[in-house]
């Protein structure tokens, strides 16, 4: 089996080869719009395949891989994609992410995402003032506690900002499944619109007690690190993939069991794979597409993964 990178290079070519210019003959490429589902809070419907932004967007002035990470965001949005979620541990990301929605012109396309991470009242005003500073718009789509840092002080003035029309949703994040019993206390305990975490097909935790919580709570869930932080990914990218990998109409591990899997779970609103390749946002935008797997193919899916694969009936 070729690499991702050599498949999705050559599949790149053939599907998105346009002008940057032509972003409506860039959708027509796509088979069909990305699925959308339901923020349990508003029922507003979000695509669910969004675009990460740790690491990859830490490019700060790098003129080269600007241009590249703006084809990134072409190709998001012209498959009907709209999150960017950020923070600002993250880095140059959010300036980057602002000044690419700004120079195209795509600040309605984009669902914005980012954070607070910092301690007490006055500090968490400043970094969310400087947050949209950064984005360079008035009111951000959802603020999220990252981490849940002072949670119980950050929330206070999400809440207010959510009132004065400054976010549109508040949620929490964390990225370890140790954190998840207190993620779960503040779910039971508090309303947000938002829970961040992560899970994969080989970090499948939060399967026991969060995304039943979260379903309970109507809270969308956004999912980190579907990759499970990219070891399994480098670890697959050499397998031949699963027969019935076709069935599911995939052509990738990224799109079978990344996210096909995630998205699989019906509590999972959204994933946001990282990228800062125009063809891996290529890939990922097509498991936003087509069928999800039912709990019986999502286990067949799983021991796939524990089995590195089915070497008996490659694609």
């Amino acid at each position: 089996m070729t690499s991702r990178r050599a498949f999705l290079r050559a599949a790149a070519a053939a599907s998105l080869a346009v002008p940057s210019g032509r972003a409506a003959q860039a959708a027509a490429t796509f088979p069909q719009p990305m699925h959308k589902r339901p923020i349990p809070s508003t029922g507003e419907r979000l695509p669910v395949v969004g675009c990460g932004t740790w690491r990859n967007f830490d490019v700060g002035d790098a003129a080269a891989r600007r241009r590249e990470l703006a084809e990134v965001l072409r190709v998001l949005f012209a498959a009907g994609g709209s999150v960017i979620d950020s923070s600002p541990m993250y880095g140059s990301s959010e300036a980057v992410a602002g000044a690419l929605l700004a120079e195209s012109h795509a600040r309605d396309k984009a669902f914005i995402a980012t954070k607070v991470w910092t301690e007490g009242r006055e500090a968490g005003v400043a970094q969310m003032e400087q947050s949209m500073r950064l984005w360079q718009t008035s009111r951000i789509d959802l603020m999220q506690i990252h981490n849940l840092l002072d949670w119980r002080t950050q929330l206070a003035t999400l809440r207010d900002w959510k009132a004065a029309g400054k976010v549109r949703y508040t949620g929490v994040t964390h990225y370890t499944s140790g954190a998840f019993p207190q993620v779960e206390a503040v779910l039971s305990a508090e309303r947000v619109d938002f829970v961040q975490i992560n899970y994969a097909a080989n970090d499948r935790d939060a399967e026991a007690r969060l995304l039943p919580l979260a379903a309970e709570r109507g809270v969308a869930v956004i999912v980190n690190q579907p990759f499970g932080g990219g070891s399994l990914l480098s670890r697959l990218r050499n397998r031949p993939l699963p027969g019935f990998a076709q069935e599911l109409g995939c052509t990738s591990w990224a799109q079978l069991l990344l996210i096909k899997l995630v998205l699989g779970n019906p509590a999972v609103t959204c994933v946001i794979p990282g990228t800062g390749k125009r063809e891996y946002m290529v890939d990922n935008v097509h498991a936003g597409i087509g069928d999800y797997p039912d709990a019986a193919m999502r286990k067949r899916i799983a021991d796939a993964v524990a089995r590195g694969g089915n070497r008996e009936r490659p694609l």
